[in-house]
């Protein structure tokens, strides 16, 4: 197995893991660290939806809690639990921020997947062209 398709495995496991009574749609993502840990996130709903958390920023909250800064990749499952195959499911413009913050646009991965061996992989570069980061503030 190879190292995407191991994230793609932790994010589907992270994924059984979601709450999501309202939208019925669960996301997982499996966050790797450049010290070699992964972080598994959830997106959480909220009655009051604003105060809902994707599960890449659950995953990068995770990690960043825990003194990670620096990433290398993640991978995103996500779909409707009503339907048998869950499709492609690309992160959300905040969270695309997000990663701006901590990322290498150039560099980070962005692993997209269906299931453990059918995947994507994009740079953050690629999903957030033109992004405003940490350099523009200095």
């Amino acid at each position: 197995m190879n190292r995407y398709e191991e994230l793609v495995e932790m994010a589907l496991e992270a994924r059984k893991l979601a709450y999501a009574p309202y939208s019925k749609f669960k996301v997982g993502a499996a966050l790797l660290g450049k010290n070699g840990v992964v972080y598994k996130g959830c997106n959480i709903e909220n009655a009051s939806y604003p105060a809902t958390n994707c599960a890449e920023r659950t995953a990068f909250f995770s990690a960043v809690s825990e003194g990670q800064k620096e990433f290398e990749a993640i991978a995103i499952v996500g779909g409707s639990e009503k339907v048998k195959d869950i499709e492609f499911c690309a992160p959300c413009g905040v969270c695309r921020q997000v990663m701006r913050e901590f990322c290498n646009p150039e560099k980070f991965e962005i692993i997209l997947a269906r299931s453990k061996t059918d995947y994507k992989v994009f740079t953050l570069a690629e999903l957030l062209p033109m992004s405003f980061g940490p350099d523009n503030l200095r």
